[in-house]
């Protein structure tokens, strides 16, 4: 892995790019959140809450499995928030 400062750089911008679209795809559907939206917004700012939060535990055994775990977990969490904008109507 490359580095913990560049994990957390690449969460903070991918999951902000995400809260992005969506704002973006309210302005042209409307212009006004929905429930939907507000609830995929949400959901992006907990699981950067949690991905943070996790990154800054110091008392992991094994930071590099741990790390790996987190990258994964953070892949399989922005592709399903992807999915999901997708799916907005």
């Amino acid at each position: 892995m490359a580095s913990v400062k560049n994990l957390k750089k690449e969460i903070n911008y991918v999951l902000g790019d995400l809260v992005n679209i969506v704002y973006i795809w309210e302005m042209t559907n409307g212009g006004k959140p929905t429930e939907a939206t507000d609830v995929l917004v949400d959901e992006i700012y907990d699981n950067y809450d949690n991905f943070v939060s996790r990154i800054r535990d110091r008392k992991v055994e094994n930071k590099k499995a741990h790390y790996k775990q987190i990258r994964s977990e953070y892949e399989t969490v922005a592709n399903q928030i992807v999915a999901k904008i997708n799916e907005l109507k």
